[in-house]
């Protein structure tokens, strides 16, 4: 994590949530950074983390809708996750190939997912997605 804070071209302000307990504990956090399709600005949601003993609270959810809330009121129009394809379709994700966007490696189609924060075509005046190529933060390592 402080790899991407350091990362001007990655950290976005104001794009990493948490959930804390009733104790100030932290059970969740998520985290969304700067990416590009082809060139393209996107978003990519990563890491989300939920402290086991937190798991199936709600608190990873709404750190989630938290941190994708602010990214449509900012304006973004697109996040990608490479995640549990049976968790994010929760939240609109679905398969980023259907966007015509890929990343640079290997994984299972139905793992790296999109969200469309905006009209996929462009309907809401925003323009249509990027398609191509997911260039992740140095901080990745990918």
């Amino acid at each position: 994590m402080d790899a991407l804070r350091e990362d001007p071209g990655a950290w976005l302000d104001g794009f990493s949530y948490v959930a804390e307990t009733a104790a100030g504990e932290i059970a969740a956090h998520a985290l969304i950074t700067r990416c590009h399709v082809d060139g393209a600005p996107a978003l990519c949601l990563a890491p989300v983390a939920v402290l086991p003993a937190h798991q199936g609270t709600g608190a990873g959810s709404a750190v989630v809708r938290a941190v994708l809330h602010a990214a449509r009121a900012r304006g973004e129009q697109l996040v990608l996750v490479l995640g549990h394809p049976d968790y994010y379709p929760r939240f609109g994700f679905t398969p980023a190939s259907a966007y015509g966007i890929r990343p640079s490696f290997e994984v299972p189609d139905e793992a790296m997912q999109a969200l469309a924060l905006t009209g996929p075509s462009g309907a809401d005046g925003s323009g249509p997605l990027p398609r191509g190529t997911i260039t992740y933060p140095a901080a990745f390592g990918v």
